[in-house]
C-alpha cells in the first residue's frame, strides 16, 4: 500500500492505495465521488476527464499514486455552494446533455479550455476539444453552443 495525499475539490485527503489502483477508481470508490464516469477504460471516450493541477487528464489512464501532492478537481468541484458555474448553466440552457454520461468529462475539458484561452474559442477549437469525447445522445451541436455561450462568444 502507498500513502497518497491529494487536494480534491479544495479538500486535502490522505488515503492508502494499492500501487496499481487507477485514478478513476480511486475517485469513484475510495473518495466516493461518482460524477467521474468510466466508459472505455482506454482514454478514448473522455468520460473520466478530471483536472489535475489545472490541466484536463483522463483519469482511467493514470494511477492514484501519480497524484500524490497534486490538486485534483472533479465535476463535483465545479459548482460552489450549489450554484452552477456559467459553463454548467450554459449546458442547461442549450440542452447540451441528455443521458448525462459524457457530460462530466466534457464539462471538465471545457472548463480547462475556457480557463486557458484569453479570447473566446472558435467553433473549430471547441469542435477540436470535443473530438476526444464520445457522446451518443446530443449530436454535439448543443454542446458546442453551450461552450461558446459560456465563453461569452458567438462562435
Amino acid at each position: 500500500m502507498n500513502e497518497v495525499t491529494v487536494t480534491v475539490n479544495g479538500h486535502r485527503r490522505h488515503e492508502l492505495v494499492e500501487p496499481r489502483l487507477l485514478l478513476s477508481d480511486f475517485i469513484r470508490h475510495t473518495l466516493g465521488l461518482t460524477g467521474t464516469h468510466v466508459g472505455c477504460e482506454h482514454g478514448v471516450c473522455g468520460a473520466c476527464t478530471v483536472r489535475l493541477d489545472g490541466v484536463a487528464v483522463r483519469s482511467c489512464l493514470m494511477f492514484a499514486v501519480q497524484v500524490d501532492g497534486a490538486e485534483l478537481q472533479t465535476v463535483e468541484g465545479l459548482a460552489g455552494n450549489g450554484k452552477l458555474t456559467p459553463l454548467q448553466a450554459a449546458f442547461r440552457e442549450a440542452h447540451a446533455l441528455q443521458c448525462g454520461f459524457c457530460t462530466p468529462g466534457i464539462l471538465m475539458a471545457a472548463a480547462d479550455l475556457l480557463d486557458r484561452e484569453q479570447a473566446p474559442p472558435s467553433r473549430a477549437e471547441i469542435t477540436e476539444l470535443l473530438s476526444g469525447h464520445l457522446c451518443r445522445c446530443t449530436g454535439y451541436e448543443p454542446i458546442v453552443d453551450a461552450i461558446a455561450a459560456a465563453a461569452g462568444g458567438s462562435a
